[in-house]
């Protein structure tokens, strides 16, 4: 039995943003400017409603301005990619993310693709995904990069350790993947998706498994070696009438079977998710400085 460590997002996250927030009111000093953030929701799902108000409590705590649009399910697309262009127009705006999933009569990629890559603080445009795949400074994507700073606060070296990533998504899979290869972090990494053959082989050579596949439980322990790294990226609800909203809340990975096979693991909650609006609040404050220099 190995006694693992447990990797504790909010803790890091915490103390990222104590940073972020005191960078800022330096700035604020120097310049009598702080990073604005806008943040736009089309419809009234509940998980996106939650998530903006998230992401808003966080600016603020910050220190920086910010702005939410609340639109109607039915607003066209082109009154959507309007308020984008609007946006990305406004010199006082800085970071511009429009929530998904969008209403299904509007096209996603082309609304991501409306934002300046300069103010693309999700870091989804073809541009700035362009600029990861050749390792040059861009905005990355939030949870990859929450990833990649957990691994910097345990000191969990990637070099020349094998990585497997589950799931291939433009959210997290691809872009931690291209992250991972980069020099400074020269990983050998496997991308592995739902149809691979002789999955538990290529998780059992890992030396970290990063699970992004979104299916609750996927990994468990007999499918990786003592001491392994593995890092749960997934939420997802699962149905327990013990609780009262009805369901609980796990990973891609199975806590339990995996807990005491690993060296560092993700708890679901409390692991990768708090790094995700805390990275999207550095990109913020990156995306106000790279404006400053202008």
């Amino acid at each position: 039995m190995i006694m693992s460590t447990l990797i504790n997002g909010k803790e890091v996250s915490l103390l990222l943003r104590e940073n972020i927030k005191s960078e800022t009111a330096l700035l604020k000093d120097r310049y009598n400017k702080v990073p604005k953030l806008a943040v736009i929701l089309v419809g009234n799902n509940p998980a996106s409603q939650t998530y903006v108000n998230s992401k808003g409590k966080a600016a603020l705590e910050c220190g920086f301005e910010y702005k939410d649009y609340f639109l109607s399910d039915n607003t066209t697309e082109e009154e959507l990619i309007n308020l984008v262009n609007t946006l990305n127009n406004d010199e006082s705006v800085n970071g511009i993310l429009v929530q998904l999933p969008l209403p299904k009569h509007i096209n996603e990629e082309k609304v991501i693709n409306t934002i300046k890559s300069e103010k693309d603080v999700d870091g989804f445009s073809p541009y700035n995904t362009g600029l990861l795949a050749i390792g040059e400074d861009c905005l990355m994507p939030c949870t990859p990069a929450g990833i990649l700073e957990l691994l910097k606060y345990y000191n969990i070296s990637t070099v020349g350790k094998r990585v497997c990533v589950i799931g291939r998504s433009n959210i997290v899979g691809k872009p931690i993947a291209l992250m991972l290869m980069q020099k400074g972090w020269d990983a050998t990494v496997t991308v592995c998706n739902s149809k691979t053959e002789n999955l538990t082989e290529e998780t059992k050579r890992a030396d970290i498994i990063i699970a992004a596949i979104g299916k609750p439980n996927f990994l468990t322990g007999d499918m990786v070696s003592d001491g392994a790294v593995v890092i749960d990226v997934g939420i997802n609800r699962v149905e327990d009438k013990t609780k009262k909203k009805g369901y609980r809340i796990v990973g891609d990975c199975d806590f339990d079977s995996l807990v005491d096979k690993c060296s560092f693991i993700t708890p679901v909650p409390g692991g990768v998710g708090p790094m995700t609006i805390t990275l999207l609040m550095n990109n913020t404050l990156k995306a106000f400085k790279n404006h400053l220099e202008k």
